[in-house]
This record gives structure tokens, sequence and C-alpha cells, in this order.
């Protein structure tokens, strides 16, 4: 460079390989190539030359500036200009820390696409500024790509507080097998209020899972969120059309059902690709973050330890009431009857006050509990809920044991003549 004298390099721009937009294009339902044409596109864009120049850039910002986003080029163009073409030492050293993060960025999401059960953290991706958090008073933003699950048909901008729903309303139809609509299949509805499910319903067709759902809580429905295992079909879109709800996720829409629902402008309509990729959730807390594994599977033993073995309608009641208690807020408590959820309690600092709730619940909707099943998320500490659950109608509860009084709340099913089961897997959620 002496030699011919070629002047220093002062200003180094790299822009990477169109990685994720590349990865989002090939995850679109639009696109119509084979998954070997795709994996191609694919790793031709995992940059090589581009992060190595970018990292040898920002490790002698003393002597150079270096950009590595498109992002900053307005910026850049500023700087130089009301500089005169001058940088300072702080300011290049911004700009190479700023380069940094984007290269680790970059291979964050090269590492989960080749890892998609266990997808490094990266709270710098595909950052999404929403209108507002939890409450208008605060900033709300989004880390991801919702691409990658779903295709949004239609409606406003997801809010923080639809995000949080649509993610517990993902969780709980997870739990149950896609619907096609045939022989020996089940369509499941379901309807989320604050993260809990409060309408749930298991039928031979949509739109009588969505009659069932709505039935068990239709005061709770209004602004909820709506998901279900199958399609929407113009029959439950008229039928969905005369509720206000923010969002409502399914497989696939009927054309005809999709001119219904686009009526109201700000609807939102998303169609779900896949269920979420990973193994573990995370929560912010302190000055630190918690993770822990996914709260798979629906019990570990089946122990029937009451009165008399529960019965096979009875038996399917209890499974199904199992998941609904999964999916509420502790402490918790879920009676169903015919895979319909008639009342739930949730958020409770008691365990009997969840089963008062629930109880109430159900007869603000005048639901018949005689012969209903009764699911905990957590043991009974006391036989304080059998007894109570027996006085309403109850005939058979699920629950995971591990009290020390468990053998109260079984000695009065014994004598009442009522099913238990045992299942050995407590279901907390906070």
């Amino acid at each position: 460079m002496k030699e011919y004298q070629i002047p220093d390099i002062d200003l180094v721009i790299v822009d990477l390989y169109p990685f994720e937009e590349t990865l989002a294009q090939v995850s679109n339902a639009s696109f119509t190539g084979t998954p070997e044409e795709a994996e191609k596109l694919v790793t031709e864009k995992i940059d090589i030359g581009g992060p190595s120049m970018i990292r040898a850039a920002a490790k002698n910002c003393k002597d150079l500036l270096v950009i590595a986003a498109k992002d900053d080029y307005a910026g850049l163009v500023e700087l130089l200009t009301s500089q005169h073409g001058e940088t300072t030492y702080e300011q290049r050293k911004r700009y190479a820390a700023r380069a940094f993060k984007i290269v680790m960025d970059y291979d964050i999401a090269i590492s989960n696409y080749f890892n998609p059960d266990s997808p490094v953290l990266n709270y710098a991706q595909k950052k999404q500024v929403l209108r507002y958090g939890e409450n208008p008073h605060q900033q709300g933003m989004f880390y991801g790509n919702l691409d990658q699950l779903f295709d949004k048909l239609h409606g406003k901008e997801l809010s923080y507080n639809n995000l949080v729903d649509v993610d517990a309303a993902v969780q709980l139809i997870g739990e149950f097998p896609s619907f096609e609509g045939k022989a020996g299949e089940e369509a499941v509805f379901a309807v989320i209020k604050h993260t809990n499910v409060c309408g749930l319903a298991a039928r031979k067709t949509i739109r009588e899972a969505w009659d069932a759902a709505l039935a068990g809580d239709p005061e709770s429905a209004f602004g909820g969120v709506l998901v279900c295992n199958g399609a929407v079909d113009k029959a439950t879109a008229e039928s969905i059309n005369e509720i206000f709800f923010e969002v409502l996720i399914a497989k696939r829409f009927q054309e005809d059902a999709l001119e219904i629902l686009k009526l109201k402008k700000n609807r939102i309509l998303l169609t779900l690709k896949e269920q979420p990729a990973g193994s573990q959730q995370t929560k912010t807390v302190l000055n630190g973050l918690l993770a822990q594994d996914l709260d798979k599977g629906n019990y570990a033993e089946w122990k029937e330890v009451g009165g008399r073995n529960s019965t096979d309608g009875e038996k399917e009641d209890l499974v199904f009431a199992n998941i609904v208690c999964k999916h509420l807020k502790s402490n918790a408590i879920a009676l169903v009857k015919g895979k319909q959820l008639l009342g739930k309690g949730c958020g409770q600092t008691s365990r009997i006050d969840a089963l008062r709730q629930s109880i109430e619940k159900a007869g603000q909707f005048n639901f018949d509990l005689k012969g209903a099943v009764l699911a905990s998320d957590a043991f009974f500490p006391f036989d304080d809920c059998v007894k109570m659950g027996f006085e309403a109608g109850i005939t058979a509860f699920i629950q995971p044991g591990g009290s020390i009084r468990d053998k109260d709340s079984i000695a009065y099913c014994q004598e009442k003549g009522l099913a238990m089961v045992l299942t050995g897997l407590r279901h907390f959620r906070h």
C-alpha cells in the first residue's frame, strides 16, 4: 500500500447474505419447491467472508469505521456530512459494538436453523416494536419470527396482549391432533382469555365444537382469542361473526368463511403453519432469566384409587379435564362433562376457592354438574374439595396425588363410591 501510495482504509461497509429473509421465504405457504430445494436456497445464504470482514474491521475500530447493516446507511451519510468525513474513536467504537452484535445475531439465526428443537436465546433478533405493552403507558416489543408459525390473512397488528394470548392458545391446541374431518377424528375449539382457557369442547364438527365451547362461558368469550384444530367453514364463520373477538387461529379458512370474517377490518385471522419449536420456556425475573423444560404430557400414571374405577365416559372426560387444568393459572380446577368445559377456577390462592369459582361459573350458565368430572392441577391438601365436588354432582376426580393427607380424599371417594385417579404429574402454571 505504501509502495503504490494506496491510502489507508477508513470505512468498511458489508451487507451479509440475506439468510433470515430467505428462510422466511421458503417457510411461507406460497413456496412451491421441495424440502431439498428449500435447504439448498437457505444454506447458500450462509455468509462466510462477510462476517470475517466485519469482525476484522470492528477489531480495528481505532483506525476505521465499520457499517454492517442497511439500517445504518442513513446515519452514516448524516455523520460524514456533518463532520466533513471525519469520525471520532467513540463513534467508531459504538459502530464496532453494533457490528459484533449483528454478526452474533446472524450466527444465532443459523444455529437455530440447524438446531430447531433447542434454539439459542437471542433478544436482538427480529425486533418488532408494538403499539404498546401490557398497558398503554408501557412500551412493548416482540423479538422473534412470527412468519415461521403463522400466515396472517387479515386484521390489525398483533398487540402485546394478543401475542401472550396467542401463545397460550397455540400451546393448548397443540395438545390435540389436527382435524381433517375423517372418521374417528375430533374437532376441538377453544376460547382463551388472559391466557386462561374459558371455553373448550371436542365434537364431531368444527361448528359443533365452536357452539359447545362458546356455551361454556359466552360472557368471557367477549374480546377473546379463538383457536381450533381444523378448517373454519362458512357455517362456523357465520356463528363466530356474531361476537366480538380479537384473534382467530385455524389450520385453514374456507374462502366463503373468510369473506364473512373479513367484514370487520380489525379482526386478526391467522393460519397456524406449525407448532412452535423448542423444548424450553423462559421468563425474565429480577435481574436474570428463568428457563425450564416445557410441561409435556398429561399424566405419568393412571392409578384408580377411589370407591370404583372410572367408566369409559368418565375416563375420556378426566383426560380432557386434566388437559384443561394444565392450561389454567394455578390454583386451578376444571369441571368437564361430555368433553365440554362447564366451569373453571383459576389463579386462586386456595384450591377450595378455585373449586367454588368453577361451580359458580357452571351455575351461572345453568349447567347440570351431575355426572361431571373434576380435575385439579395439584394435589388436594384436604378432603374439602372432594366433599364439595360430590355435593355439586361430581362423580369422578383426577389429581396428581402426593399430599400427606391423600388418604383423606381417597377414603371419602371410597365411602361415597366415587372414582379418583392419581396421575403422578403436577401441572402448576404461574
